[in-house]
């Protein structure tokens, strides 16, 4: 099988009514982004992090996969398919995506604050709150705080080097949902070989390079010419 590699972005979670990581006025669910999203936020205001944290997982566990996501995983019927997606959200893993490799965290999960290595999936009883929501006084079996699986900005992107590695095996490459201003991720791009077929779907495509096929449409509606050009 040929490998198929996605690269996916708030754009394929946003008509399943996942707001995007970024607005143009750089609020995030009425939060600047920076208060809720950063390294800097996170030591002022580790309270306020749990909180907001606890409210995407709130908006989350209501929110569907749409056509997009099972999309990807009926086009593995016919590829060995990797998605690399920038989303936070579960919702390739719910749509049945079988490898899909998170750069920017999981919003279901949470970690030591002592010990990174220390991964968490919500619910568990392995906590000290077993929901969907904690605190800065959770504490993790080992008796130490958790914080949120997320890599806020000012922080290293772990998983980068493990997505290039895939990019650069790709015979297919697909950028979905993503307007390619966000590095590191919008670099797995020019990591792709360029004997492969590249595709881009966006309804407000970026400028790329002139070897790329894009298809200008949403997500779902993007996926399923993507899949009808790839299958035929």
């Amino acid at each position: 099988m040929k490998n198929l590699v996605v690269s996916s972005g708030a754009g394929i979670s946003a008509e399943s009514g996942i707001k995007t990581f970024r607005d143009a006025d750089g609020l995030w669910e009425n939060y600047p982004v920076m208060d809720v999203a950063s390294h800097d936020g996170f030591l002022r205001d580790p309270a306020l992090i749990h909180k907001f944290y606890n409210m995407l997982r709130g908006k989350l566990v209501n929110a569907q996969p749409n056509d997009a996501h099972y999309g990807l995983v009926q086009l593995e019927k016919y590829f060995n398919v990797n998605v690399i997606t920038q989303n936070v959200d579960d919702l390739h893993e719910r749509a049945g995506s079988k490898n899909v490799l998170h750069l920017h965290g999981e919003l279901m999960k949470v970690r030591s604050l002592r010990h990174e290595e220390r991964e968490y999936k919500l619910p568990c009883d392995q906590l000290t709150d077993k929901g969907l929501e904690t605190s800065i006084d959770t504490r993790d079996p080992y008796g130490d705080p958790v914080r949120p699986h997320i890599v806020f900005f000012q922080e290293a992107v772990p998983n980068m080097e493990q997505a290039c590695v895939l990019a650069q095996q790709a015979d297919v490459f697909v950028v979905i949902g993503t307007s390619l201003v966000v590095y590191p991720a919008a670099s797995l791009l020019h990591y792709a070989p360029r004997n492969a077929e590249v595709y881009y779907i966006d309804p407000r495509p970026s400028a790329v390079p002139s070897y790329v096929h894009v298809i200008d449409k949403p997500a779902t509606e993007g996926v399923k010419e993507l899949i009808e050009i790839l299958t035929k």
